[in-house]
């Protein structure tokens, strides 16, 4: 049994894709999505002639992500899936000079080839890392603090279990939890975003200092796990 505190084995593997050159497979668990960046030297039309740079993403569940298969996604993005590509997309601008980007536009792919919970939380985190080699194969002097990327971001799940808060949700924990919440915050300890949901249930001030104290011990960890990596 994990302990409340602790979270899943995390592997990160940079370079997955031969072909690509900002690319990282990153697991979480039973949890595997992989991560692409691709940067254009282009900005959408409503965005030419300004002088700043974009990023955006997208998110997608492979068919055999999940058991039953999910359906492959083609004219048209279910709900859950806009939601989430914002979510992502959201969280990595909040950490990136688009003026200092220049006119480029970066979209972050996040597939999810393994589905154990958590999926939204670690294309976030993996996305950044995939993101950051991105701009560093564009602006070689680019690093943490400076250039485009002003911070690093993580993301982490956190619940309250049979009364027990708890870091890192897999979909065992997550289908038993009483409350779940995703914890978006930056390498410097600020929020980008928090979402939180009693299911069936209610949690009071004492819960919710638990939660976000765990989720921040949490992302810390992966903070330091995504500097490490990129040096």
């Amino acid at each position: 049994m994990r302990p409340d505190n602790q979270l899943r084995p995390v592997e990160i593997q940079l370079g997955y894709l031969a072909h690509h050159p900002a690319n990282v497979l990153y697991r979480s668990g039973n949890t595997m999505v992989l991560c692409t960046a691709s940067v254009e030297p282009s900005v959408p039309p409503w965005m030419a002639g300004k002088g700043k740079g974009w990023v955006t993403a997208e998110y997608n569940m492979l068919p055999g992500s999940t058991v039953p298969r999910k359906s492959r996604e083609r004219s048209k993005v279910d709900g859950r899936t806009t939601e989430i590509q914002r979510l992502i997309g959201r969280s990595l601008r909040a950490v990136v000079d688009l003026n200092a980007l220049g006119e480029r536009s970066i979209v972050v792919d996040c597939d999810v080839l393994q589905a154990d919970g958590g999926t939204r939380t670690a294309s976030i985190t993996g996305g950044f890392i995939a993101l950051a080699k991105a701009i560093q194969n564009e602006l070689p002097d680019a690093t943490i603090g400076q250039g485009p990327l002003r911070d690093s971001i993580a993301a982490i799940s956190v619940g309250v279990v049979a009364g027990a808060v708890k870091l890192d949700l897999d979909y065992e924990l997550d289908y038993a939890a009483d409350v779940d919440m995703n914890v978006v915050m930056t390498g410097s300890g600020r929020f980008v975003e928090i979402q939180g949901t009693g299911e069936e249930a209610t949690f009071d001030d004492d819960q919710l200092s638990a939660m976000i104290a765990m989720a921040r011990h949490g992302i810390s960890e992966l903070t330091q796990l995504q500097r490490d990596l990129l040096g």
